[in-house]
């Protein structure tokens, strides 16, 4: 089998999350699939996956050689197109995940304009706020908040940004307005929930003294969105991006509280750990598409907000 279609092999069992999933991809039985996987790792003499019964991870070596097999069958297809076409045309699937108040308010409306100049371009949003592991994923592009902890991919400024608390105006006049951190222990708090943690943690800092409250909040979610729309709803307080909430402070549906103090959801006082960022591998080749889409991204946030 030649080493080509062992990378498209390679590829879609990652993509899938299994071997069985990836044989019906590509319309191979489970076993051919285990055997060519075998093959390969024994040509190379490495363990390329981490392998159970119910999940499968990417080793380091295998790591590498997906990203290695991204770039090549990326690099194949835009000289497909090149020869065909006799022209360098921007096509293929582009794959993104973004939070989704973010998501809708601003992603959305960038990829259809994005797509009006680039009508061969097909992109998947995904809208969600987990933590995503780009090497296995299959994502090109991630869209978070925070500062980058991972060191192998390449994070870029879309947005400055902090975090605030926020809520209705009716809930401030019925419950009373905080005026310290403290005070929010007698409030309605909504909390979001991260990787299966509650992030009932809040920190302030104040003039370079930090203060932490451990709340009992009334309600969790592990969707942005669903805060905000509670915190519009007038069940409590909401701490959120201002980016997420610029448009409801604008025209008085939320008002911001505490707002002296920095806030976060961990022990980080840094202003750049609440900025928006577009977060994507680290390759020495990129798909004409992405690098456009890219920086197409950076353009359309500084027209926007710059």
């Amino acid at each position: 089998m030649d080493k080509f279609s062992d990378m498209t092999l390679f590829i879609s069992i990652v993509k899938n999350q299994g071997m069985a999933a990836a044989g019906r991809e590509l319309g191979l039985s489970p076993a051919t699939v285990t055997a060519r996987l075998q093959a390969l790792e024994d040509r190379y003499g490495v363990k390329l996956l981490n392998r159970s019964t119910r999940h499968i991870s990417l080793t380091e070596s295998g790591a590498l050689y997906h990203q290695a097999c991204l770039e090549i069958i990326d690099s194949v297809k835009e000289t497909e197109n090149l020869l065909q076409t006799g022209s360098q045309e921007v096509r293929g699937t582009l794959k993104i995940s973004a939070p989704r108040d973010i998501g809708k308010q601003y992603i959305s409306p960038i990829i259809s304009t994005f797509c009006e100049r680039y009508p061969d371009v097909v992109p998947y949003l995904y809208l969600d706020d987990k933590l995503t592991n780009l090497a296995e994923s299959g994502i090109d592009i991630v869209i978070r908040y925070g500062e980058l902890a991972d060191s192998n991919l390449i994070s870029r400024k879309l947005a400055a940004s902090r975090r605030v608390l926020c809520a209705t105006p009716e809930y401030l006049a019925n419950k009373g307005t905080p005026v310290t951190p403290q005070d929010l222990a007698d409030h309605h708090c909504l909390a979001m929930i991260r990787s299966n943690e509650e992030l009932k943690t809040w920190h302030f800092t104040d003039d370079n003294q930090q203060t932490v409250i451990t709340l009992v909040p009334k309600r969790f979610s592990d969707d942005g969105e669903v805060i905000r729309q509670w915190a519009l709803d007038g069940a409590g307080i909401a701490l959120k991006s201002i980016l997420d909430i610029q448009h409801d402070i604008k025209e008085q549906r939320l008002v911001k509280v505490l707002d002296g103090y920095m806030k976060n959801f961990n022990a980080s006082t840094s202003s750049a750990s609440a900025d928006l960022n577009v977060i994507y591998q680290s390759r020495q080749y990129q798909p004409k598409r992405l690098r456009l889409f890219i920086e197409f991204l950076l353009e359309r946030f500084g027209e926007r907000l710059g």
